[in-house]
Order: structure tokens, then C-alpha cells, then sequence
């Protein structure tokens, strides 16, 4: 290299060292994030059958859900909102192996219903534990709590 594009470089990664700059995202990082995007999508327009097939039938949580409980919430939450408008923040994304993951997010939630204010809104954190089986990432346990409660 010449000096003044070794200078360059070297000012340029202090500056990413100083600033907290990281790497780009890795390949499961990038999918993962997909992931959560697809699901949220999903949520917005309460395609139920679609988050479904994103949770691994073998999925089980620490309050005992099964993978049927977890549809009859889904279940339960569309039908009572007649809109819902989701705005999450990926908080932290660790990965193992490339075939396992680790999501933990906050996730605001907004709906519109028939209830006494026509509307609600909630805001919660969750714990998301993910496995790549067949090239899919699919949801095999969660823990959620309400922003500031411990998660279960």
C-alpha cells in the first residue's frame, strides 16, 4: 500500500474501532432477520396459517405451551382486532453453529377492535430460541413478558 491509502485505511478502521463500528451481518444473522420480518408481516395481516408454518411442531415453552396452544392465541388475538400494527426492535441476535439462533426483541403492538377505547396497545419483550431444520428457521420455544416484567 502507499502511505497515503495505508494512512486512509488505518484512520478509517480507528474511526470503526472508536465509533463502535462491527462487522456486516453474518449469512444466519441476515435470515434470521428475514425471519422476524416475515413474521411480522404475517402478524399485520393475521395470516395465521402462515406464522404457523414458521413454529416448529415440536415447539414447546417454558409456561407449557405446544405448538396448538400457540395457534389458539394467534387464534384469539385476530379475532379481536379488526387491525394490528406491529413495531418491533431487534434487541440482540446470537447464533450457534449456524443451524441455531437466539432472538430477544421488543415488540410494540397496536390494534383496533370494538372494545370501549376501539383500540389497544401493549408493548412486550420476547425471548425467541430457533432452529434451521431443512433450511428453514422454525420457532421450537419462547419466553414473552410485558416491557419491564421478567420473561416466562
Amino acid at each position: 500500500m502507499k502511505a497515503p491509502t495505508r494512512t486512509l485505511y488505518t484512520v478509517v478502521v480507528l474511526a470503526c474501532v472508536a465509533l463502535g463500528c462491527s462487522e456486516p451481518p453474518s449469512a444466519p444473522e441476515e435470515e434470521l432477520r428475514a425471519w422476524v420480518a416475515r413474521g411480522i408481516e404475517g402478524a399485520e395481516n393475521k395470516e395465521r396459517r402462515k406464522l404457523m408454518g414458521m413454529v416448529a411442531t415440536a415447539y414447546v415453552d417454558a409456561r407449557g405451551n405446544e405448538r396448538d396452544d400457540i395457534d389458539g392465541l394467534l387464534r384469539v388475538y385476530f379475532l379481536r382486532q379488526n387491525n394490528i400494527t406491529l413495531l418491533p426492535k431487534i434487541e440482540e441476535i446470537t447464533i450457534y453453529d449456524d443451524t441455531a439462533g437466539k432472538i430477544v426483541m421488543t415488540v410494540g403492538m397496536a390494534g383496533t377492535n370494538d372494545g370501549v377505547l376501539g383500540f389497544s396497545a401493549d408493548a412486550y419483550r420476547f425471548a425467541l430460541e430457533l432452529e434451521k431444520d431443512a433450511n428453514e428457521w422454525q420457532l421450537i420455544s419462547a419466553r414473552w413478558g410485558e416491557l419491564g416484567d421478567e420473561l416466562r
